[in-house]
């Protein structure tokens, strides 16, 4: 699989020719509305089997070879040249599929509040076959131990169809937010606690979920050890019936870290309780602050390299955004709030006002401005083949279980091709 970005002046025509396939291939790929509508700076996948390098001024195959970890015997064998012989500035170097490595996915559904609309509904039915979990977010904790229930549809069907292993999202959401006083309630009263666990494993059984979600955020710092004692509750009455157990964790990157999104999740103490963890690796650019990549890959990096020193990496999944944000500028603290917007969107944007993408190499993430029709200048960070591959080399180097996507129902398609060139997904049903 190659990632092609497109350059002033290129078409999907020459662009084919260049790599030996055809222009509907990749249209199809990439899921282009138009294929004559190609935006500069704009990340293509480019559907082959293996991916080409152009010599650049001083390269030998042995850098070649380093570069992309394929030894240079193998180079010389497979581009039928001599081990010896001098490469010219601008040749073409055929490089072979890597080996792929056994990874799990967890794609999430925002069910609670809204409706799974068909075109939502479609497409997690297209990508599902490249998950491990599909995740129904969120059944909301009441106060009294009992669940709302988010709108399912027809997410239990497809997980069966899959052979994705159906998630059931526990939240302490109440009323649109995250609450503090839900979480001490549930957390310190015996009583609501075993009501909610008994609720938790019979919905479980009615709907046929297979795992079970914590999803617990913006707890007081003061209910820290309550919250491993539920956990740890949890887990020994969901194990007896046959469930696994995982739990969501903030993005911290030291053991005593502040804040109150922190400091109730102790990384270790979670990570030798629950069956695997998601880490939130994501929303440093967010729709109410300034304008930045929302998962830039050097804080997601100290993330991970944190956790892993506090859990076993093969219980960790990297969590990743499916989306970006476009923000009116100029931002101002408080006021009006960045637009959330899908991969294809923000690329549908930057052909509407004729801008390039740029991509900041420094976080790893496309970007680009514009000016609306009412004159108005903006901001748009989002994702694409560059940035998710740089996620996946990252998972591969720290040796992580997997990646948990918030959010699916955004059309990205060169995310899942880029599952498909690198990953064996792992089934758990």
């Amino acid at each position: 699989m190659q990632i092609h970005v497109v350059r002033a002046g290129q078409s999907i025509y020459g662009i084919a020719q260049t790599y030996g396939t055809t222009p509907q291939a990749i249209s199809q790929a990439n899921q282009l509305p138009n294929p004559n509508r190609l935006v500069i700076g704009q990340a293509l996948v480019i559907p082959i089997q293996g991916s080409y390098y152009w010599v650049e001024p001083g390269d030998t195959l042995w850098e070649i070879g380093r570069k992309f970890n394929v030894s240079y015997q193998k180079l010389a064998t497979v581009n039928n040249i001599s081990v010896t012989q001098r490469l010219t500035t601008g040749m073409r170097i055929y490089i072979p599929p890597k080996p792929k490595r056994n990874a799990e996915f967890y794609g999430y559904v925002e069910a609670s509040g809204r409706v799974i609309t068909p075109s939502i509904e479609n497409l997690i039915q297209e990508n599902a076959k490249y998950l491990t979990y599909l995740g129904a977010a969120n059944f909301e904790v009441r106060r009294d131990g009992s669940l709302k229930e988010p709108n399912l549809n027809n997410l239990g069907k497809i997980a069966a169809q899959n052979n994705v292993s159906y998630s059931m999202v526990v939240t302490n959401i109440e009323n649109g937010a995250f609450s503090d006083e839900l979480g001490r309630i549930i957390l310190n009263e015996p009583a609501i606690e075993t009501k909610l666990l008994n609720n938790i494993i019979s919905t479980a059984k009615k709907h046929n979920f297979t795992e079970i979600a914590f999803d617990f955020e913006y707890l007081r710092p003061a209910d820290r050890e309550a919250y491993l004692n539920f956990l740890r509750r949890a887990k020994a009455r969901l194990k007896q019936e046959g469930y696994i157990m995982s739990v969501a964790l903030a993005p911290k990157k030291s053991r005593e870290q502040k804040g109150k999104w922190y400091e109730a999740h102790d990384y270790k103490s979670i990570g030798e309780i629950a069956d695997f963890v998601v880490i939130m690796t994501y929303e440093w650019g967010y729709s109410g602050g300034p304008p930045m990549a929302v998962s830039p890959i050097g804080p997601v990096r100290e993330v991970l390299q944190y956790a892993i020193t506090e859990i076993p990496s093969n219980k960790i999944m990297m969590g990743q955004n499916l989306y970006g944000y476009d923000w009116t500028l100029p931002f101002v603290p408080g006021g009006q709030y960045a637009k959330a917007l899908s991969p294809q969107r923000a690329i549908e944007i930057a052909y509407q006002y004729n801008v390039p993408i740029q991509y900041d190499l420094k976080a790893q993430a496309p970007h680009f401005n514009y000016r609306d029709e009412n004159g108005k200048q903006h901001e748009v960070w989002f994702e694409d083949a560059r940035s998710i591959q740089a996620k996946f080399n990252l998972l591969k180097e720290l040796n992580l279980r997997g990646m948990a996507y918030w959010k699916l129902g955004l059309p990205f398609p060169q995310n899942w091709l880029l599952i498909e060139d690198n990953f064996n997904v792992i089934k758990k049903r």
